[in-house]
């Protein structure tokens, strides 16, 4: 068997793409990888609590690592620091990463040249799945997940701190990639079939939260004015809460 990592994002793609290769002997997890931002113990972009991922990690039954990142992190210093992850990573035998893509070209192309130069292969389980028969097999499985950040461009006050059922599939605008596949929602997925119990939690505020961008980001990756122009800089955030025992 190959010995594989997961890089998970505590939603639904990544729970999907967990289940569907659990499914497939070839391959081996043993590890979680996720990204935090260590200013704030939150999963990077998810803005989920770091405690709620413990938790996840906890009920998957797989050890989970962490990759530490500053709230303003440029695009060099994100690659140094994955760079100096997956090294270790190589270190100790892995061979495969696993990703929850569908079907975003670019962000595939760009994980493999990575992957590539330490010697890594991706496994995308997900490529290329219809996204609406894709969500509604999530829910058919029994697979339960929150929205805990929208893009306020896209998607009004409304749509985070919603349940994914049937009835968040029917509401979502035209244009709106039902599994947000385009940055349009992040999700917390807490319980379906790969958790051992369900993750209790309460719901808190729900807050527009909207950024600056500067025009030496690099973080961002600029090539033109109305590439800048177009960037995502408002989002609606749902904060989640571990329950107490």
């Amino acid at each position: 068997m190959k010995k594989t990592y997961f890089n998970w994002s505590s939603g639904k793609d990544s729970a999907m793409a967990l289940y569907t290769l659990q499914q497939d002997k070839n391959y081996a997890v043993d590890l979680l990888l996720t990204n935090v931002n260590k200013d704030f113990k939150r999963v990077s972009m998810h803005g989920l609590h770091e405690s709620l991922l413990d938790k996840q990690a906890e009920s998957i039954g797989l050890p989970l690592k962490k990759i530490y990142f500053p709230a303003n992190v440029t695009m060099d210093l994100y690659n140094e620091h994955m760079q100096t992850a997956m090294s270790s990573l190589v270190n100790a035998h892995y061979t495969h990463a696993v990703f929850g893509d569908i079907f975003l070209e670019d962000l595939k192309a760009y994980r493999e040249s990575k992957l590539a130069e330490v010697g890594v292969q991706g496994v995308f389980p997900l490529w290329k799945r219809d996204t609406k028969a894709l969500l509604s097999e999530f829910i058919a499985l029994g697979f339960k997940a929150i929205t805990v950040c929208v893009n306020a461009k896209l998607l009004g006050k409304e749509f985070v701190g919603r349940v994914l059922d049937d009835q968040f599939i029917e509401d979502l605008p035209d244009g709106v990639d039902v599994c947000g596949e385009n940055g349009e929602f992040h999700t917390f997925v807490f319980d379906g079939p790969i958790f051992k119990e369900a993750i209790d939690f309460t719901i808190g505020e729900k807050v527009l939260k909207s950024y600056t961008l500067e025009e030496d980001d690099d973080a961002n990756c600029f090539s033109s004015a109305d590439k800048k122009k177009n960037y995502d800089t408002s989002f609606w955030y749902c904060d989640l809460h571990l329950s107490k025992a």
